[in-house]
């Protein structure tokens, strides 16, 4: 006989939390700050509460998920996409904060969805200070395009002001990010492993951590469809469509596609594949989506098996 798990379901906003409890009826309102989440972690504790279910929500879910872990408790943070597609399943297609939560609590209850590993505080400050210098990597590139299209030497002198603002910014980034790395033993490790590869520098593997930390933990269909990277079928019928991937995280994509830009030119097995993949007559977006992926798979098990680079 299974053991039904309680659990609750909470829709997550700027400024608020409202939760449900298997069991009950009424929506808890709490505040999402600190001593809102104190309190309503505390409830679910003296509750027994097993799995708390909650929508990624820009951000805003961060605080009370890394609660509920150091409480001791499980965390599933849903794709807010599935939880919709349940609710119009469902015929649900009012929305209220009253709604949304009883539906996140129901979608818990019904798929029994997994908890997730949750990255803690300092992988936290890792991944934002990371995503800040693509922030600005952007900008940056954005205003040095714009800098050749002025006419007057004055808005030419402002724009690469900016410009050196932001590369001065980026660098400030860059330190900050590598002493976070120094005073972590085990980002050293993997940051070393993972260099090892032919292909990737520090500014992919400094991304691998930040944006998957689940790399090494998971197995490759899982780690790949993390990153975007699964080829999913569309079929119906006599119809055959192509593969596509679909989903994911896009920053992890990005420096993986450069990565083995570089790496089909300097890892012989990316090289090989790529070039058999070629030779089949594959179009060669879909043969370096196939190298991303290899390539992933590869970094995925060198960090589970904490081995460095040894093909030959």
């Amino acid at each position: 006989m299974t053991i039904k798990r309680k659990m609750a379901g909470v829709d997550v906003g700027k400024a608020n939390l409202d939760s449900l409890v298997s069991g009950q009826k009424e929506v808890r309102r709490s505040q999402n700050d600190s001593a809102g989440i104190r309190a309503l972690v505390a409830s679910f504790v003296s509750q027994e509460v097993a799995l708390v279910v909650m929508e990624a929500s820009g951000g805003y879910e961060k605080a009370l998920a890394i609660a509920v872990v150091e409480a001791g408790l499980k965390v599933h943070v849903a794709n807010p996409t599935r939880i919709r597609s349940y609710a119009k399943a469902k015929g649900v297609l009012a929305k209220s904060d009253n709604i949304d939560t009883a539906v996140i609590l129901e979608y818990g209850e019904v798929m029994r969805p997994e908890g997730q590993e949750i990255a803690r505080q300092n992988h936290l400050k890792l991944s934002e200070l990371v995503r800040r210098r693509r922030q600005l990597l952007v900008h940056r590139t954005e205003e040095k395009s714009r800098i050749d299209k002025q006419l007057s030497p004055e808005m030419e002198a402002h724009i690469q002001k900016h410009i050196d603002w932001l590369s001065a910014e980026v660098e400030a980034l860059d330190v900050e990010i590598e002493q976070m790395m120094l005073d972590d033993e085990g980002w050293q490790e993997k940051a070393a492993i993972l260099e090892s590869t032919p292909g990737v520098g520090k500014v992919t593997s400094r991304t691998l951590l930040a944006e998957l930390p689940e790399l090494g933990r998971l197995n490759r269909k899982q780690v790949a469809a993390l990153a975007g990277l699964a080829p999913y079928n569309r079929e119906s019928g006599k119809y055959r469509g192509k593969r596509k991937i679909f989903g994911g995280r896009s920053a992890v994509r990005c420096v993986l596609f450069m990565a083995t830009l570089n790496a089909k030119k300097n890892n012989p097995v990316i090289r090989d594949f790529y070039d058999r993949l070629l030779a089949q007559g594959k179009p060669k977006m879909v043969a370096i989506t196939a190298c991303m992926r290899k390539l992933l798979t590869i970094l995925n098990v060198m960090l589970k098996t904490k081995t460095k680079w040894k093909f030959a």
